[in-house]
Formats: C-alpha cells, structure tokens, sequence
C-alpha cells in the first residue's frame, strides 16, 4: 500500500508541473512538450509515472502524442510533424494562413459580453450554487442542437451534439468512431489544410473533388465516382465553399444529395465557414438534400466567436458516436461553457454575426480593389461572396511561388500558395490573400512587393 500511494503522489506532482509546461508551451510555435525521459530525469521520477501523467492530459485532450516526434499542445498550430503533408510546410510556409487561420475582425463588444457573463456566473459559484459544469455543458449543447434544427426532419436534440477541445481532436475522434483507416473519402476541393491533415492522420484515401469557380460540382463526375468506387463518406461544405468563397449553387446541392442518397454514402457537412457569408446564411444547405440519418455536421465556435472559443461540436445520430466522444472524454471550461450558451439562447451571437459580416465586407471590397489596383496583371480571381481571404490564380506560371511569398509582411497581408489545400498539386497556379486589416497605404505597399516578387519568379 505505501509504493501505491507515493506513485499517486508522484504522479500528481507529475501532472501539476505538466500544466505548468502547457501554458508555456502553448505560446511557442512548436510547442513541444518535454520527452518521458527528460522528465523523468528531470523530476527523479520513474518513466512509467510520467507516461501515465501524460495519458491523463491526453485523455482530457490537452495534449497530443505524435509518433516519433513527441508530446506536443494540442492548441499549437505547428502540432504534429508527423505526415509529409505536414513536412512540406515546416521552414517554407511557416507561419502562412490556413482557410480556417485567416485573421478574423476584433470584436472587443462580443469578447465584453462574454467575459461578463462568464464573472457573473461566477460569482453564483461562489454564493454555492453548484452543478455549473453538467449545466454549462447542457446549455451549450442544447443551443447548438436549436440552431441547426430547421424543420420535423431534420431536427436536434442536446443528446446529438458533442463537443470537443479544438477542430483537431473532433475530427480524430469522429473517424476513429467510424472506423475510416483504410476507406475512401470524397472531399471538396480546395480543401481546408487542417482538415485534410486530419484525413491523412487517420490514414484515409481522400479522393479530391474539384469545385468551379461557382462553388460547384459536376454532378456527372460525382456520380462516375460513386458508381466506380466504394466510397464511404462525402466532405463538403455546408454552402460556402472554402477557401473560394463562391456559394454551392441550389442545384449542385440537389444533384449531390440525391447521388449520395442512392449510393448510400455519409454526409460529413463542413459547417465551418457558413456564418462568414457576406449576405446572411442562404436558405438553402448541403444538409437539407441528404437522409439526416446519413449525416454528421461539423463546425467550430471559433468562427463565430474568435479565440476565446475555440472548441469544435459535431451533431449526429450515430451511437459510436457516444462511445467514442464518451471514452476521449473532454473536459471543456464549464463556465465558459454556460457563458456562451447563454449569449446563443439571448440572441446576441446573432447580433454580433451581423455586425461580424459587415466587418468581412468592408475588408474584402477594398482587398478586390487593391489586388486589381496592383496586381491586375498577375492576378485574376472572382469576387468572393463570403469568407475572410481572397482565391486567386495567376495569369502566368512562376517558378517558386514559395520563395516569392517569403518576403510578403505577413503582419498586414497574409499569402498561402493554393497547393496548400489539396494533395495533389492542383492549385500550383492558386493564391490565397487575405489583409488583416489598418492602413489601405501598407496594404498597396504589400501587394507592391508581392507583384516584385512574382516579377521575378516568373518562369
């Protein structure tokens, strides 16, 4: 009995200097985590006792293994080197914007609201209510299963609604549970980086469907596809196609949902981007054409709320779902929680999206202007209708498109060459712009020395 106890108090002394280190390690690009031998060296510990510390943050979701590399934070945005999708990336577009990356507006009133809320409540905890973990939780959930309910059909209760850390571990845990090692997956393209990485961590074959420059797909390629392979699982946008910014057209989402519906296959909606629509929300969503028994949407509050938010939620029926999400076991704020729940049932996230997508406009129209302005002769693209960057092609071949991106002031305007969000080189010819904001001066200035740069790579 005594070895037993002191390897719990060891291990607990473990775990506390292990929270220590997240906090510090989530600040550095990297953030990597010390190794079990290093730490248990360090602490005079035995291995097997911080191996076990560092399973309990896992579980909690705070950190992540990545094999052959380490323990790392799972908010680090350089997390995981661990796939050569990855490896490309590391030293050439270190610190380049991902779709669901690009600088999002202030919102300094929203940020206000919530901070308030979550100091009101507690200040209740304090007074002895108790039970705010299981009720924040249930909140948010239940607010999220009303937003998504749109008819009798396809309605949602708190129970269908899971919720996770970050993006990253929603989507290893979601096809985990569905068992997709080894399965096929169709997904739009261009596709957000994060998730394709997702995709490759879960060792899944992802066949790329090319949208046009509508936001469309060709039903006929589509069906092809279905006819000739045993898909699985279909990925796509919920209605605005990232990072294009174009609207999936009506009868593109009808055309797909009826080909998915006779093959059978999943429907994982990508719901990130949907509240970035210039215009409000249109009517009409990939969900609404497919057998809400087949389907499982995903999103993240961090596109509404910025990076006070930054959890992920998935809605579906399936009960491997349960297990899945019930075994990870994530331990989200619980004030936080309730605090954000309570701003979606008083309807001030809506308010605030209002306002949100006034601030997208008045970035996007005079980023349009000024890349014609500049680099009219570099570049064309089709005004975005939703969305924080702008996709763009060039008129010419250049060489190295990394190395003409290197000098580009990230801090004013962001670049991501296009093969960035497919894997199969298709958008060598592809640009993602986006201005984080200030002066319309330094912007000219930026996209000046982005037209310098292309000068010189041209082929």
């Amino acid at each position: 009995m005594p070895r037993g106890v002191r390897r719990e108090f060891a291990y607990q002394g473990v775990y506390r200097y292990l929270e220590t280190l997240i906090v510090q390690a989530a600040l550095d690009p990297v953030g990597r985590l010390p190794s079990l031998r290093d730490l248990a060296q360090r602490l005079n510990v035995s291995i097997s006792t911080v191996q076990y510390a560092y399973t309990r943050l896992e579980h909690e979701g705070r950190v992540r293994s990545v094999p052959k590399s380490g323990y790392f934070v799972y908010s680090s945005t350089a997390l995981a080197a661990d796939t050569g999708l990855e490896a490309s990336v590391q030293g050439t577009e270190r610190g380049a914007p991902l779709a669901c990356d690009l600088p999002m507006p202030a919102m300094p009133a929203l940020d206000r609201a919530l901070l308030a809320e979550e100091r009101r409540l507690a200040r209740e905890v304090s007074r002895g209510i108790g039970g705010r973990r299981l009720l924040g939780e249930a909140l948010l959930r239940n607010a999220l299963a009303v937003r998504h309910t749109r008819s009798s059909r396809q309605c949602w209760s708190a129970e269908d609604v899971y919720l996770a850390p970050d993006l990253q571990a929603l989507l290893e845990t979601l096809f985990a549970a569905m068992g997709l090692a080894g399965s096929s997956v169709v997904v739009a393209s261009p596709c957000c980086r994060r998730i394709l990485q997702a995709l490759q961590r879960a060792r899944v074959r992802v066949v790329e469907l090319p949208l046009d420059e509508q936001g469309g797909a060709d039903p006929e390629d589509l069906g092809r596809l279905l006819s000739h392979e045993p898909i699985r699982l279909a990925l796509l946008p919920s209605c605005l196609s990232t990072p294009s910014g174009q609207l999936m057209p009506v009868q593109s989402q009808q055309a797909i949902g009826r080909l998915l519906d006779r093959h059978q296959v999943w429907l994982l909606e990508n719901d990130l981007d949907s509240d970035h629509c210039f215009n409000a929300a249109p009517v009409s969503r990939m969900r609404d054409w497919v057998d809400p028994h087949r389907l499982l949407v995903f999103g993240s509050l961090e596109a509404t709320m910025g990076a006070e938010a930054p959890y992920a939620y998935l809605l579906g029926r399936d009960e491997s779902l349960r297990r899945a999400f019930g075994l990870r076991a994530f331990r989200l704020p619980p004030l936080r929680q309730q605090a954000l729940g309570t701003l979606f049932a008083r309807g001030e996230i809506d308010t605030h999206l209002h306002a949100l997508r006034g601030q997208l406009v008045a970035r996007a129209d005079p980023l349009c202007e000024q890349v014609t302005q500049h680099l009219g002769g570099h570049l064309s693209f089709t005004r975005p209708l939703g969305g924080r960057g702008l996709w763009t092609r060039l008129n010419a071949p250049v060489e190295n498109l990394r190395q003409a991106l290197r000098p580009v002031p990230g801090k004013i305007l962001f670049a991501a060459p296009g093969e960035l969000f497919c894997l199969r080189g298709r958008y060598r010819h592809h640009l993602l712009l986006a201005w984080a904001g200030g002066s319309l001066d330094d912007l000219g200035e930026a996209l000046e020395l982005l037209g310098a740069e292309l000068d010189q790579q041209r082929t």
